[in-house]
């Protein structure tokens, strides 16, 4: 059984506050920390309605364990506060190396030795990010799938630096949380699971942006001749545009003129205008209850 018992979680945003009700769910007590107050009311009605999801979409949630799931989360506004006494800090903010890498040279002064740190980046490297740490032998990447409750893979990945028995203390954590640990043996950009989905998406997101088709068609397409649930612009919506944006704009500074295009593309027409998916309820579709 694992000793990582106080759990910090730092951004609140569509997954971030999956992995903080997650881990609560199971009897952990979490700290959700984001940088304003304001952000933080808005991530307390994330938690309540992801209390409703539980109970309607997994079985055995019923009221009282999710709100024993409630009572285990605290926010903060205030990193040091928030970092104070934690085993494991789960970072879940933005996806650019610029603001990951401030984010881990403040936790590298503020948090105790004991503590782990475990990135959810999606496309970032963990080697990125290990130099700005403080404690590379405690540092790896922890990434989980959207949905957590339903689609839980954990995936785990270090760099030469990491402690082996760090990498087995995080696998018995989170399969203490109800997740499949899928551990890399290297490291690798988009670990398994966005290793396969994100050149589907780009994919998807190019045949619109150079005007081959619009995003039902890609997505009736996808869907009818596949069987998937989901099409690829359902996807997106759940991700978060920003995160699509994030990633396009990171590959086109990096000299890739479709990803740079499709950037655009996405700033324009959704980012800009307020158009972030499902968590606004507004994206490439429109949802009736806003997450």
């Amino acid at each position: 059984m694992t000793t990582l018992k106080n759990v910090t979680v730092l951004g609140t945003g569509v997954l971030g506050s999956q992995i903080i009700f997650q881990t609560a769910y199971h009897g952990f007590s979490v700290t959700a920390y984001d940088i304003s107050d304001e952000i933080l009311e808005k991530a307390k009605e994330r938690f309540a309605h992801l209390a409703e999801v539980y109970k309607a979409q997994l079985p055995g949630a019923d009221d009282a364990k999710v709100q024993a799931a409630l009572a285990n989360i605290t926010t903060s506004s205030d990193l040091a506060a928030a970092v104070a006494d934690a085993d494991i800090v789960i970072e879940a903010v933005p996806e650019r190396l610029d603001i990951k890498q401030s984010t881990y040279e403040q936790l590298a002064k503020l948090a105790p030795e004991k503590t782990i740190f475990a990135t959810n980046s999606s496309t970032l490297l963990p080697s990125a990010l290990v130099d700005y740490t403080g404690r590379p032998d405690r540092f790896l990447s922890l990434h989980f799938a959207n949905e957590i409750w339903i689609h839980n893979t954990a995936e785990i990945q270090g760099t030469p630096a990491t402690s082996p028995e760090i990498t087995q203390q995080v696998i018995e954590f989170a399969e203490q949380i109800g997740q499949v640990p899928i551990v890399l043996k290297k490291e690798k950009a988009g670990y398994v699971l966005n290793s396969l989905l994100v050149p589907l998406l780009d994919a998807a997101l190019f045949l619109v942006v150079d005007g081959y088709t619009d995003p039902e068609t890609v997505d009736k397409t996808w869907t009818i001749g596949t069987g998937a649930p989901a099409g690829p612009f359902r996807i997106f919506d759940i991700v978060g545009l920003t995160t699509a944006y994030n990633i396009s704009k990171a590959a086109g500074d990096a000299g890739s003129e479709q990803h740079a295009r499709a950037a655009e593309f996405l700033k324009t027409n959704y980012i800009d205008q307020g158009k972030l998916g499902v968590a606004t309820g507004e994206g490439f579709y429109t949802y009736p209850t806003k997450k």
